[in-house]
């Protein structure tokens, strides 16, 4: 039995300021979709699952955490939808109602990604790496591909520390809005 939500669109567009109800369902986000095949539902598929307010089926999907936001869908879209946007509203609104991730590496990944940001103020590739690594415990999964592209002067071993300070101030900011959310 999935959980329904009669205000999820309303949620999702009070999150990310896109209306899913003006979509007619021409299926062109899904056609331009780099990732589709890697998807569980199609992004019309999640559209239209929020639009019945089938949390269990937004929120368990593989697609809102595959997301690539590339904007194709975005571009394509005959309404001028933001999908890439209700996407990330959605994945958003998922963690912070407590559901898991349904491809946990790439929350890894994200967590990882804004950490290595937090310490050297840019991303700093090795460092993240190891950060991820350490979340998924793939210490060795990557290993050949980390000195190819270390061989090819792509990864570098120390870090260039770029306006940490400023950096920090703005994810001060971000914690203050999350914490008076609702």
């Amino acid at each position: 039995m999935n959980t329904i939500d009669l205000n999820l669109a309303r949620t999702l567009r009070e999150e990310s300021g896109q209306d899913v109800n003006v979509c007619y369902q021409c299926k062109k986000c899904a056609a331009g979709c780099p990732i589709v095949d890697e998807m569980d539902l199609t992004p019309t598929q999640v559209v239209q699952a929020i639009r019945l307010g089938d949390k269990d089926a937004v929120f368990g999907s593989k697609t809102i955490w595959l997301c690539a936001s590339c904007e194709t869908c975005t571009t394509r879209c005959p309404q001028e939808l933001d999908l890439a946007r209700v996407m990330d509203a959605a994945r958003t609104l998922a963690a912070r109602q407590g559901a898991p991730a349904a491809v946990p590496d790439v929350n890894a990944f994200y967590r990882s990604m804004l950490q290595a940001i937090r310490l050297w103020g840019r991303v700093y590739e090795l460092g993240m790496m190891g950060l991820y690594k350490l979340r998924t415990f793939t210490f060795t999964k990557d290993a050949g591909l980390a000195f190819k592209m270390f061989k090819k002067g792509k990864l570098a071993l120390l870090p260039h520390f770029a306006r940490v300070i400023a950096t920090n101030r703005i994810f001060s900011r971000a914690r203050k809005l999350e914490r008076s959310a609702p």
